[in-house]
């Protein structure tokens, strides 16, 4: 795996552990990862690392939304159970 510099200069590693400890965190990378795509300046190799970056983080945000709506759902499920007996 590349090794993928963020925006703040701190590095994280492609496709490593740390990108899923939160929603939030991979939404914040994401940001980052396209404001520098945004900015210019970079080879085609680092626009392509950090597209592909930008991808998986897309990836994981859209697991811990899909993840969060089926927690809703079933609350709701539940909480309807309750009040129809």
């Amino acid at each position: 795996m590349k090794p993928v510099a963020s925006n703040d200069g701190a590095e994280g590693v492609a496709g490593g552990p740390d990108e899923a400890a939160s929603y939030e965190h991979a939404r914040d990378e994401l940001a980052a990862v396209v404001g520098r795509l945004e900015s210019g300046g970079l080879s085609l190799d680092e626009s392509l690392i950090l597209w592909e970056r930008g991808e998986h983080l897309a990836a994981v945000c859209t697991r811990f939304l899909d993840g969060a709506r089926e927690r809703v759902e079933t609350a709701l499920g539940r909480s309807e159970g309750l009040t129809e007996g």
